[in-house]
């Protein structure tokens, strides 16, 4: 299982205000993006990354199993989606045992340190944004864990964006 997220020169995943508009947009990491997303068939998010998916009109992926936890959303109100109020390293054991594809952590910097800590993930995915932003929510929370981290892929883009995988070992 792999976190994927944008993140800025400074280690922010979102501004003060959980605003993402600072988000460099470049139509040639758009189309390696769908390779990337073709390699997963599950998405597991927190309620802030899926509001804001919703929000922008990308809520629902035909194909894709969306898994986001929260304990405020209804599950009635988002069928296209699975509501999960119980602990996500527990769901994420059990998808771990289900065929299919790979299962993506997308955004959310809290979800990641709890899975993180739980030895349940696997690599990260960083979009690196030539941009500073000075404050906002952390890439990733002060953590218990070290961890190493090996590069397995890596790309720039004419826009400034750096695309970064690595395995954590």
């Amino acid at each position: 299982m792999n976190y994927g997220v944008a993140c800025s020169l400074d280690g922010y995943i979102a501004g003060p205000n959980g605003e993402y508009d600072w988000i460099v947009s470049d139509p040639d990491i758009d189309s390696d993006l769908a390779a990337v997303f073709a390699r997963y068939d599950t998405l597991v998010m927190g309620r802030g990354t899926f509001e804001v998916m919703v929000k922008s009109g990308q809520g629902e992926m035909p194909g894709v199993r969306i898994c986001v936890i929260s304990s405020t959303l209804k599950q009635e109100d988002f069928p296209y989606a699975e509501i999960i109020s119980r602990d996500p390293a527990d769901l994420v054991r059990e998808l771990r045992e289900l065929p299919g594809k790979n299962i993506w952590i997308f955004g959310g910097s809290g979800l990641f340190r709890h899975l993180f800590e739980k030895g349940l993930v696997d690599g990260l995915e960083i979009g690196l944004m030539p941009v500073l932003l000075g404050g906002g929510i952390p890439l990733l929370p002060p953590t218990l864990h070290r961890a190493k981290l090996k590069l397995t892929a890596h790309k720039v883009y004419t826009s400034g964006i750096v695309f970064l995988e690595y395995d954590l070992f």
